[in-house]
């Protein structure tokens, strides 16, 4: 006898699939097909406005040493774990900042620090005794102390056997008075590694001292948000980034940004891109950069996140061709002696 199962499984099957839509289906449907469009649309990036200006590449410390993340913590001296070094340069000097605008860096990013005497040093460490031939923290010396130090003293690229930079950094410490005495008419980025609204307080009597009006576009300052209060209230204008706000910002903006609604927290704010993640961000990247430039809201593409070979910027020159061309904001970059001169093919 046949088995009749499985054909009347099947036609019953077949019979189910031609049954007509119900009208509430139907609707339903409509309206996801309808939501799906609009979601497209609203964040096409091929749709946005052509975004205005050109990209700007923000050098970290100036033209830097490039060292070893793997394994980093707190405790680690960076400067003995350098790679042999392709440039003569140390981080943070006034040389390394000529450097780096030398290598096309749109705006250079340098570290600040309070010294006994109500000064900023321009160095990035709460000690001095990795890099310098001094000890203990910095904030204990006054800026005539800091000047005797050579600040190459302790770069290492093969564990202590040589250090090629000993001996080339005496008296390269400079003060953010000195900084702004020969470079402020440049775009610059002071970070504050404490947490003390003093230091803002100081940075501002700084640029008054040297007559440059610092409520400007073009200055940036970052820290916690407690030491960027006075720049904030003080100098609207300038770009005032704290880390937490910027990540909240962020944050929001991957949860939110599909609808089209810009999250609050983002006026006015930052948003980082990471490399690898640019696909997160609705509407990348020229939709996204027309609804940040309405809020007043800066783009801050950085390196990869979640590698722990490289640091917080762009080092590998093979990475300049994952940035969109269109891309028109901020390039965290931690290597701009090779990759500055690698973009001026592309910019032609």
């Amino acid at each position: 006898m046949r088995d009749t199962r499985a054909e009347d499984w099947a036609a019953g099957l077949e019979a189910e699939t031609k049954k007509p839509l119900t009208r509430r289906a139907k609707i339903l449907l409509w309206l996801f097909a309808l939501l799906v469009g609009w979601l497209t649309l609203s964040n096409a990036s091929w749709l946005a406005p052509a975004p205005a200006g050109k990209r700007i590449l923000i050098a970290d410390r100036g033209v830097a040493q490039l060292s070893s993340h793997v394994g980093v913590a707190d405790p680690t001296c960076a400067a003995a774990r350098i790679f042999p070094p392709d440039h003569p340069y140390i981080e943070n000097s006034l040389r390394s900042l000529r450097a780096a605008i030398g290598r096309d860096a749109g705006m250079i990013k340098f570290d600040v620090a309070a010294t006994k005497d109500g000064k900023l040093a321009v160095f990035r460490d709460w000690a001095l005794d990795c890099r310098t031939d001094g000890k203990g923290p910095i904030r204990n010396r006054t800026m005539a102390e800091l000047k005797a130090l050579d600040i190459g003293f302790g770069y290492t690229a093969d564990g202590g056997k040589t250090f090629p930079l000993r001996g080339t950094g005496g008296g390269l410490m400079p003060s953010l008075d000195e900084v702004l005495a020969d470079l402020g008419h440049l775009p610059m980025v002071i970070n504050f590694n404490s947490r003390d609204p003093n230091e803002a307080e100081l940075a501002l009597a700084a640029f008054a001292h040297a007559g440059i009006d610092p409520n400007q576009p073009r200055f940036a300052f970052f820290g916690d948000a407690r030491v960027l209060a006075p720049v904030r209230a003080k100098v609207p204008k300038a770009w005032a980034m704290d880390p937490a706000a910027a990540r909240r910002c962020t944050a929001d903006y991957i949860k939110f940004g599909w609808s089209g609604w810009f999250p609050a927290s983002c006026a006015g704010g930052t948003i980082i891109v990471p490399l690898n993640r640019q696909w997160a961000f609705w509407g990348w990247p020229d939709r996204l950069q027309a609804r940040a430039a309405e809020h007043g809201t800066r783009l801050l593409l950085t390196g990869p996140r979640g590698s722990e070979h490289g640091g917080i910027g762009l080092s590998k020159v093979q990475q300049l061709t994952r940035i969109p061309a269109s891309f028109t904001g901020y390039v965290w970059v931690d290597d701009i002696y090779n990759l500055g001169p690698a973009l001026r093919p592309r910019q032609k």
